[in-house]
């Protein structure tokens, strides 16, 4: 293969990883719409959204397997590439809780819980995962390391939530009926997993800087 061929071949992978980055930040933004507004139509949107993600994500695994194996690339084209290969799998991921978001959000029948802001978290892990791609775009080291500083006001914003529903429960005096304890378990458990799942779009929105960070510098201060 030409050196300018290869050339190009990189490039398209970075415009692909960023291209499926777009489209798994929509599902997120999608799922916490579908949350928000107890919309049904969205939350199988989103749902249904989730192969397309799983199709594009085999395909830019094949071709960084390609790369490696064809190319047989070294120093910053092997990081670049190696990179690229895990920040799609964290992409993968988010798509997956993305997709849980949608299943929520049809088991959802009322406002549990509204002093808990859950559209809150979800937009600063969707801005997290946005300035990620936009660090990994731009080979930007700093964006890199302010993605890692915030993930810890989102731990701290997950931590209140969940600190929040439990003193709510503690302040039951009792429930009527058997009914509304199996209603109220099951709210409680749905804003649980919302909130760990929030959580993990954080890390994985990490996990992306630090690959980045590693990428442009041979960094692996944030791996760990």
């Amino acid at each position: 293969m030409a050196r300018q061929e290869y050339q190009s071949r990189l490039q398209g992978l970075r415009d692909d990883v960023l291209y499926m980055s777009e489209l798994v930040a929509e599902q997120l933004r999608t799922g916490l719409d579908a949350l928000e507004e107890k919309d049904e139509r969205l939350a199988e949107q989103v749902i249904a959204g989730d192969g397309e993600i799983n199709r594009l994500y085999l395909e830019l695994e094949q071709d960084c397997i390609d790369l490696i194996a064809l190319q047989q690339p070294v120093a910053g084209d092997l990081r670049f590439i190696a990179s690229s290969f895990k920040i799609i799998t964290d992409l993968e991921r988010i798509g997956d809780l993305a997709t849980n978001l949608g299943g929520y959000a049809l088991q959802a029948e009322r406002e549990a819980y509204p002093e808990v802001d859950i559209r809150q978290i979800g937009d600063e892990t969707l801005d997290m995962l946005e300035r990620a791609m936009s660090a990994y775009a731009d080979e930007h080291v700093d964006g890199c390391h302010a993605i890692a500083e915030r993930d810890d006001e989102v731990d701290e914003m997950c931590t209140v939530a969940s600190q929040t529903v439990v003193r709510s429960l503690l302040e039951v005096d009792s429930f009527e009926e058997d009914a509304d304890v199996d209603e109220t378990f099951q709210d409680v458990s749905r804003l649980f997993l919302t909130i760990r799942d929030l959580e993990r779009v954080g890390d994985h929105a990490v996990n992306i800087a630090a690959r980045t960070l590693y990428m442009v510098e041979q960094n692996d201060e944030l791996l760990y």
